[in-house]
């Protein structure tokens, strides 16, 4: 497939005791395996064809995930208590909200 800038992820599954081969942006596909390399292999052909499937009725395949904008902002809702000790632990440590929660999440 030209262009193919999807998400592939390679992992061991115990239940069928090969490796499977993933798609970040096609989460209901997989390809089992024996070897890695093969894994990866079978589920980019199997990505390829279900694009190729998708463009041939007119749909649109989801964009690549390391082709798409990231503002670096997104909402969160918390439960007023968790907001207000969040609160609080910035205010003791000095630092935005934001920046308390940025740094949490970077863990």
């Amino acid at each position: 497939m030209k262009n193919d800038h999807y998400t592939y992820r390679v992992t061991w599954s115990s239940e069928d005791g090969e490796h499977v081969g993933l798609c970040a942006e096609f989460p209901s596909l997989s390809w089992l395996a024996k070897t890695p390399e093969a894994a990866l292999s079978g589920i980019r052909e199997t990505v390829a064809e279900a694009v190729a499937d998708m463009l041939a009725n007119g749909e649109t395949p989801p964009e690549a995930l390391a082709e798409k904008h990231y503002s670096g902002e997104f909402r969160v809702r918390i439960p007023p208590e968790i907001h207000r000790a969040l609160a609080l632990q910035a205010a003791e440590q000095g630092v935005s909200l934001n920046r308390l929660a940025s740094a949490k999440l970077a863990r």
